[in-house]
């Protein structure tokens, strides 16, 4: 929908946190950079009146920026306006069709169950032409839900009309690595099956679910970040090229390798929880919980065959860092090489978070004659400049229309497909110390494999 551009955008749930963390400073960012043109309109439960809104949105966006205008921000209080009701509230309804005129975009900041209460509402109050909505993740808890939430939608929406929140889509090395792959040469033909020995894409936090107890305990590691953010990942390392610009060819070639996948084997899945877990206050006795997951992928395409993919994520864990690893087969031990069975595999690393950047380790003699790695680093910010963050990024794209950045159905079908019998079939969940790298049968995930690598951090 390239030529269509939002007369409005209508937030419900604009006082929650992910609206105080990111939201409302996406906008303010916006704003002050002149590309936020149409009104917007805020929706919650709570009884707020116009002035209190603005406070809570000027305490929000001066927690958040660094760089805090005044001017800026009475723009964009000006072009604010709180509408107060439930999901349910038909008063909140006429409300809005009373300041609605052309092309609204409705962004949903809330609970996953009341995704299709709210958008039967908008179209009992004839709403929703030449509308879309966006929706934030999680989209369903296992297959049948997703499949559930789409029939929901389509009974109101076109497919096309929908757009689907990750906001890990819209970080920028995410963003990169499409053309990183596809405009160098040098990097394009070391991508496949030929040159790659493994595939480890990690991501790990270092804070526990603390005041999170009762949602996380609902979900976990699988559903949480793995089922969409690291499969999502997974499938831009992963896909061919697409054989033109338009959203629909990006999209047929991630599809591709999402079918590709065959559904995770509960063998090849270590689930881990961290010790203290079941202290945390909303966790229920006895949880089987997972806060940690490791699993082995295949894609069983040309490209991709016989080489194995290990993701791992969890909470608790030494480090913050997120990352995309390829380790390189090794070279062939020549006489000539001294010491030729200690050279290093060669790496390529594009690390997502802390400071984006890339790395390609290669392997060098040093003066002693002893091998050394050698580091081929570049940050993404000192070479191509300071990025956006995912929410400026997808907002923006969302109000004019764009929506390459965005998931849709068929793959999060496809993802929850793959992880069907992990979720269906739960091995008990392994307990490993705060501070580690997860449970130790992650590493028996691993053998005969290249080993699980530490994350390349700021400083190493």
């Amino acid at each position: 929908m390239a030529d269509w551009n939002a007369g409005a955008l209508v937030i419900f749930g604009i006082t929650g946190d992910l609206a105080a963390k990111m939201t409302l400073p996406a906008l303010y960012r916006l704003e002050q950079r002149g590309e936020l043109r149409c009104p917007v309109i805020g929706t919650a439960t709570a009884s707020l009146s116009q002035d209190e809104f603005t406070e809570l949105a000027r305490r929000s966006v001066e927690k958040a920026v660094d760089d805090f205008d005044e001017a800026v921000f009475a723009r964009l209080a000006r072009r604010m306006t709180y509408l107060s009701g439930g999901a349910t509230d038909p008063e909140l309804y006429q409300a809005l069709a009373a300041q609605l005129t052309a092309r609204p975009l409705y962004y949903l900041a809330l609970p996953p169950s009341l995704f299709a209460t709210v958008v039967d509402h908008l179209a009992a109050a004839g709403l929703l032409a030449d509308c879309r909505v966006a929706l934030e993740k999680p989209f369903g808890s296992d297959l049948a839900s997703a499949q559930e939430l789409r029939r929901r939608l389509s009974e109101v929406l076109d497919e096309k009309q929908v757009l689907l929140v990750d906001h890990f889509l819209g970080k920028e090395p995410v963003t990169e690595i499409e053309y990183l792959r596809f405009a160098n040469h040098v990097l394009a033909e070391l991508w496949d099956r030929d040159s790659v020995a493994a595939i480890q894409i990690t991501m790990a936090e270092k804070l526990d679910v603390a005041g999170r107890g009762r949602f996380y305990d609902q979900v976990g590691a699988l559903r949480d970040v793995v089922q969409n953010h690291l499969l999502q990942l997974l499938a831009l390392v992963a896909m061919d090229a697409p054989v033109g610009p338009s959203v629909a060819d990006l999209r047929a070639k991630k599809l591709e390798v999402f079918r590709a996948i065959p559904a995770v084997d509960p063998g090849d899945c270590v689930r881990g929880q961290y010790e203290g877990y079941q202290g945390v206050h909303g966790v229920a006795a006895g949880s089987n919980t997972e806060t940690y997951v490791a699993l082995k992928l295949s894609i069983d395409n040309w490209r991709w065959a016989g080489v194995p993919i290990f993701l791992r994520a969890g909470k608790c864990l030494p480090e913050n860092a997120t990352e995309v690893r390829m380790i390189f087969k090794r070279p062939p031990p020549l006489r000539f090489l001294p010491d030729a069975a200690e050279v290093e595999a060669n790496q390529l690393v594009l690390r997502i978070s802390p400071d984006p950047a890339f790395r390609l380790r290669l392997s060098g003699l040093d003066s002693t004659q002893q091998w050394r790695p050698v580091r081929l680093d570049t940050s993404f910010e000192r070479d191509l400049g300071k990025p956006r963050s995912p929410y400026e990024r997808l907002l923006a794209d969302a109000l004019e229309g764009d929506d390459r950045l965005f998931a849709w159905q068929d793959a999060v079908e496809e993802s929850w497909r793959i992880l069907r019998p992990a979720l269906a079939y739960p091995r008990p969940a392994r307990l490993y110390a705060p501070g580690t790298w997860g449970p130790s049968a992650a590493d028996d995930l691993v053998d005969g494999y290249p080993a699980w690598q530490l994350p390349w951090l700021s400083a190493s």
